[in-house]
C-alpha cells in the first residue's frame, strides 16, 4: 500500500513539474530603447527581462560603456557621462535556471553635447581694444539658467571682464551669439570664455571653457 501511494505521489509530482515547465516562458529582454543622455548630467535607466527563472544577472558582453557610466548586475545603467558620442553595447542577461539560460541584446547609448560654447568671432586686437564673440547652444531637453563670462587675463594675472550675459536658454536652442569687447591697458592678454549652465530640474551644473592659445598683444599706437 505504501509503495503504491509513493508511486502515485511521484506521478502527481512529475505531472506538476511538467505543467510548470510547459508554463515557463523563454528568457527575453524587454525591448526598451535607451533615451539619449546629456554629457555632464546624471541619468539612470533600469533594464528589464521576462521569462526564464528569476532573479536575473546582467553584464556587458561586448562594447565599452561611455566614460562615467556603469552597469550593475541588477540591470541598472547610469552615471554621469563625460563626453558626447554614440556607443554600441551588447548586454547579456542570465537567469537562475539549472542550467542557466542567457540571452544577448544590442543597445546603443547616445550622449549628446548638452552645452556647447564656440568662438563665433575669435578675439582680435583693434587699437587699444579686444573684441570678438562666442555662440552657445543647448542640445539637451532641459532649460538652462546660463551665465557666460569673458575675461582678459594679463601677464601679471590680473583679470578684466570684457563680456557678461545671463539668460534662460531653452532646450534645442542653437548658435546664440554673444558679443564682447573692452578697452585695455597695453600688454599681453589671454582671453577666457566660460559658460555655466544650471539645470534646476536636475540639480546639475554644466561648464564649458574656451581660451586663446597665446596672449593677444595690445600695443601703443605708432
Amino acid at each position: 500500500m505504501n509503495f503504491k501511494k509513493t508511486i502515485w505521489l511521484a506521478a502527481i509530482l512529475l505531472g506538476f513539474c511538467a505543467v510548470l515547465a510547459a508554463q515557463t516562458t523563454p528568457l527575453a529582454v524587454v525591448d526598451e530603447p535607451l533615451p539619449a543622455s546629456d554629457a555632464g548630467v546624471e541619468f539612470h535607466v533600469l533594464l528589464h527581462a521576462t521569462g526564464g527563472a528569476p532573479p536575473y544577472v546582467w553584464s556587458v558582453a561586448s562594447g565599452e560603456l561611455p566614460e562615467g557610466v556603469t552597469f550593475t548586475p541588477e540591470g541598472l545603467l547610469g552615471g554621469r557621462p563625460t563626453k558626447p558620442g554614440s556607443f554600441a553595447l551588447t548586454l547579456k542577461v542570465e537567469d537562475s535556471g539549472r542550467p542557466a539560460h542567457t540571452i544577448n541584446k544590442e543597445f546603443r547609448v547616445v550622449v549628446v553635447a548638452a552645452l556647447l560654447l564656440e568662438w563665433l568671432q575669435p578675439p582680435k586686437v583693434r587699437d587699444n581694444r579686444i573684441d570678438g564673440s562666442v555662440q552657445v547652444s543647448n542640445g539637451s531637453t532641459n532649460s538652462f539658467d546660463l551665465t557666460v563670462v569673458i575675461v582678459a587675463v594679463a601677464e601679471n594675472g590680473r583679470a578684466t571682464a570684457i563680456g557678461y550675459e545671463r539668460f534662460a536658454l531653452k532646450p534645442g536652442t542653437t548658435n546664440v551669439p554673444i558679443p564682447f569687447g573692452n578697452t585695455l591697458p597695453y600688454g599681453g592678454y589671454v582671453i577666457h570664455a566660460d559658460a555655466i549652465a544650471e539645470i534646476p530640474a536636475k540639480n546639475a551644473i554644466l561648464r564649458q571653457r574656451l581660451q586663446t592659445p597665446q596672449p593677444l598683444q595690445v600695443v601703443p599706437a605708432p
